[in-house]
């Protein structure tokens, strides 16, 4: 039986000046998967997440999250931009967290100020959260005072708070040691695992080998290869994906 889709991207088009940025991108992530975006740095892996997240505005294709559906030329904003953002949730390379607030304090705070949670209601679920993660301990901590995988859980926590049925996660490995990694790779696993579906970006083939679902490969602002992880990286037929491997 196949899974729904929870994000399409259709034909996604964007430029900068004269520099075609993303060439018509399209894919599908299914629920309850982890899904890698890969490619070498400039292929446009992060600009597909801006776009997801409406950081960015597109020129061309369409971005459909559930039943909400980002066009083309628009900035979204009111019912529609609240209403994707109840969708989707993002944790950038830096987890970016908020340094004048404690860890809690930061994983409260949207759903305390945009959902209108008692405080005792968004510090439970936060305190779960945490606990999930591995940080419960750490609840009561500023930024400062966390390491850069604790940072991260943190930043996962924050972005789930809002129980966004899609996780985006860009270079989730970039500045994590193997043994963390691995600790990130089996965290993702129990994510989606609750049937909630994760979009990464990654030009870290052996963590995409060993805990991605399916892989989309991104060359220069389009999308050239894709399928289960292990199958492509392992026998990879376009240039891209090969070029990719080796550099690594």
């Amino acid at each position: 039986m196949e899974r729904a889709d929870v994000l399409t991207v259709d034909g996604l088009r964007l430029s900068r000046g004269t520099r075609e940025i993303l060439r018509g991108v399209t894919f599908a992530a299914h629920r309850g998967e982890l899904l890698a975006l890969m490619g070498l740095s400039g292929g446009g892996k992060t600009t597909v997440l801006r776009c997801i997240t409406a950081l960015e505005t597109f020129e061309g294709g369409t971005i459909t999250l559930d039943e909400v559906t980002l066009r083309a030329g628009v900035r979204p904003s009111g019912p529609l931009l609240r209403a994707m953002r109840q969708r989707v949730g993002m944790v950038f390379q830096a987890p970016s967290l908020f340094e004048n607030m404690t860890v809690m304090e930061n994983v409260t705070l949207a759903p305390r100020h945009v959902n209108r949670q008692a405080r005792a209601d968004a510090e439970r679920r936060a305190a779960e959260l945490l606990e999930s993660l591995g940080v419960g301990h750490r609840r009561h901590a500023l930024p400062r005072e966390l390491s850069g995988g604790e940072a991260q859980r943190v930043a996962i926590a924050r972005s789930m708070a809002m129980d966004p049925p899609l996780l985006l996660m860009d270079e989730p490995t970039a500045s994590l040691d193997p043994a963390r990694r691995g600790e990130l790779g089996e965290t993702l696993v129990r994510l989606k695992g609750g049937g909630r579906t994760l979009v990464i970006t990654t030009h870290d083939d052996d963590f995409a080998r060993a805990f991605a679902d399916r892989v989309v490969i991104l060359a220069e602002g389009e999308a050239v290869e894709e399928g289960n992880a292990r199958e492509v990286l392992a026998n990879p037929r376009h240039p891209a994906t090969r070029a990719l491997l080796a550099h690594d």
